[in-house]
């Protein structure tokens, strides 16, 4: 395990990490740096009050757009009177991640930290909202994640109305494979993402996925 200090550290070889997928430890969560680590398939995830925790997984989730599964829960859902939005109240999606669910300030790895430093991805055109919103204008479920070339990294989703982060979901979905992108980055595997069609890859696919995704340009900007 590598500890990282000062400004100008260097992320060591995301091959290097523990069996659990622990890389690197310290550091701080700068633009330039956030980007370089997703950029080598690196994340960080850590609870409030401890260092920063950088990850590489043995194994990670990779979810393909084209392949999105519709269950017929979600296809009724999609029939409800909503509103789809991108990228028009960042920060309260990343609030509502960070807190939703009984999640507090203390108790979610979207510290104040964190936000703040996703926030400043957002308005430097890297981060992205999907949001869905009732009739009557109320932010009502979402996620958000980073964009690099041709891949989008999901970072968190949140409801407040059943199902409503499995639409915001289809809509980015819909939207990135209308775009050509390669593949989500769901991190970690689950069984609800895996419900979605998301599969299991080992650390060498997705590299190679991700050195293949970086060679187009990035889609920087307000979507």
């Amino acid at each position: 395990m590598t500890f990282l200090i000062g400004d100008d550290f260097v992320f060591p070889n995301p091959n290097q990490s523990d069996e659990e997928g622990l890389l690197a430890v310290g550091g701080d969560l700068a633009p330039h740096h956030l980007l370089q680590a997703y950029s080598q398939g690196i994340f960080p995830w850590y609870q409030a009050g401890s260092p920063i925790l950088w990850w590489s997984p043995p194994e990670r989730l990779l979810l393909q757009p084209d392949q999105f599964k519709v269950s017929r829960s979600l296809k009724k859902a999609l029939q409800r009177p909503h509103v789809f939005r991108r990228d028009s109240h960042f920060s309260e999606v990343i609030k509502a991640c960070a807190t939703c669910e009984g999640r507090g300030e203390n108790h979610t790895w979207i510290t104040p930290e964190m936000q703040e430093a996703y926030i400043t991805l957002h308005h430097l055109g890297y981060a992205h909202s999907f949001e869905i919103w009732t009739e009557d204008n109320e932010l009502c479920g979402g996620l958000y994640g980073l964009s690099l070339g041709r891949a989008f990294f999901g970072e968190s989703m949140f409801h407040y109305q059943r199902d409503a982060s499995k639409m915001a979901m289809y809509y980015l979905c819909r939207t990135l494979a209308g775009w050509q992108f390669d593949f989500i980055d769901c991190q970690l595997p689950t069984p609800h993402l895996m419900s979605l069609g998301a599969v299991i890859v080992d650390r060498s696919h997705f590299l190679k996925r991700l050195k293949d995704s970086l060679t187009y340009p990035t889609r920087q900007g307000s979507w």
